[in-house]
């Protein structure tokens, strides 16, 4: 079920009466902090919270200058201990992300980073998404989200890595921004964030570059706002709900590419917090994402080496589970159709599920009557159960295919494990090229 946060209505009232001024950033302001306690209520006592999983979570929250040092320090335990015995299978994106979020800022003295060694692996990692992407006809290893990862992470962390590979890679008109033909805003905004970086370390003298080539980074950080905004929604979401903290972010970095008055940042940032009061964020990663840039901060805040901020009063930080809506009938039960797609065949089964009840929850009662149609494994990511096949064919990278989830002919931006069914719905999973 959803989670049940509602904020008071006077103080959504009194949120929304603050003069609106155009900002190049647009922070919530101290006295609302309360309005971000959900976020992080999600962040700190999800089940996913755990392991590599808890990457994300950490830097959020670092960058907030949200978790005492206790919290601080069994968080970065759980990260460090997982890239340390996980090293050889994470993906790189998976393994960047740790290390922004162990280097986030200077933490708690006992434990020693190997940020050298670290970024030495991530360096292998990258040139092994490089390299299937020349023998794969562009499509690297995993997708142009972490590629862009990748190159933050050796950016910040002074790490080795081509200039002129990355204005290559990262060219505004690459397929692999695209899904169905859609712009992906949240692969878009990491990649600006990306190239800002890199452009940042050769104007401040850090790499010595042509400057036919800063051009072509001013031109597709250009290009990729002017999509990101493209993407704008009437309601102020930049693509939806779950891309707009990372879109803000780049935004933040980028206001020299745009006209102030293509972004009204109060108005997404008012959004969001209606969002967050109606139980949008369920899953941690979802959360953490949007946190950063609801604080004022990015991702290029990130430094190693300056100490960091703890815990604020503003925040109430719970270790209880949170709270879910009780449905109003505990156990009735709805029928949905559900349906698995592979090229023209179409299988198809009723199934009678309790209210309430996830994707998920249908695919194993459609598995409980038919094995052999409907047949599926899951695994654990950091945004929930993530189908990885079904009937035995599974999702290749190379292929650009994937499990595609839909709702009454739409696609869902939400999960497996997110996406409460309701009766009537006719869900299916199809087998898709992006």
């Amino acid at each position: 079920m959803r989670q049940s946060h509602q904020l008071p209505l006077v103080g959504l009232l009194l949120f929304s009466l603050i003069p609106r001024q155009q900002c190049e950033i647009c922070e919530v302001s101290k006295e609302y902090y309360t309005a971000l306690n959900p976020l992080i209520s999600t962040m700190i006592n999800s089940k996913y919270t755990k392991g590599i999983h808890a990457a994300n979570v950490l830097l959020s929250l670092r960058l907030g200058g949200i978790l005492n040092p206790n919290q601080e320090q069994q968080l970065i335990q759980q990260v460090n201990t997982a890239v340390e015995n996980k090293k050889p299978s994470l993906t790189s994106g998976q393994l960047a992300l740790a290390i922004l979020a162990l280097g986030a800022c200077k933490g708690p003295d006992g434990i020693s980073i190997n940020y050298s060694e670290l970024i030495k692996i991530l360096g292998n990692k990258y040139k092994a998404e490089i390299k299937n992407m020349e023998d794969h006809d562009g499509n690297p290893l995993t997708n142009y989200y972490q590629l862009s990862l990748d190159i933050l992470a050796l950016c910040l962390f002074s790490g080795n890595y081509s200039i002129t590979e990355v204005i290559k890679i990262l060219d505004p008109e690459s397929k692999n921004y695209y899904f169905h033909q859609q712009f992906s805003v949240d692969t878009g905004a990491m990649a600006v964030l990306a190239l800002t970086c890199v452009k940042r370390s050769i104007t401040s003298g850090q790499n010595k570059i042509d400057t036919k080539d800063l051009e072509t980074i001013d031109n597709h950080m250009e290009s990729l706002i002017a999509k990101i905004l493209c993407q704008k929604k009437e309601n102020g979401l930049l693509g939806n709900i779950y891309s707009t903290g990372e879109a803000m972010q780049a935004l933040f970095v980028s206001s020299d590419y745009y006209n102030k008055n293509q972004w009204d940042c109060q108005k997404t940032r008012d959004i969001v917090l209606t969002e967050i009061s109606q139980g949008a964020f369920r899953m941690p990663t979802a959360a953490a994402q949007i946190l950063p840039a609801l604080m004022g901060k990015t991702y290029l805040d990130i430094n190693k080496d300056s100490s960091c901020v703890y815990g604020s009063d503003n925040f109430n930080i719970s270790t209880q589970e949170p709270i879910s809506v009780t449905p109003a009938v505990p156990h009735s039960q709805i029928e949905v159709n559900y349906s698995v797609v592979v090229n023209n065949q179409i299988d198809n089964i009723m199934v009678s599920v309790a209210d309430g009840s996830v994707f998920l929850d249908v695919m194993e009662k459609a598995q409980k009557e038919n094995a052999t149609l409907f047949s599926f494994t899951v695994e654990e990511s950091s945004w929930g159960p993530y189908i990885t096949t079904v009937r035995g064919i599974k999702a290749n990278n190379n292929d650009r295919t994937y499990w595609e989830l839909l709702s009454n002919g739409e696609p869902l931006s939400q999960g497996v494990g997110s996406y409460v069914v309701h009766a009537g719905d006719d869900l299916e999973v199809r087998w898709s090229i992006y």
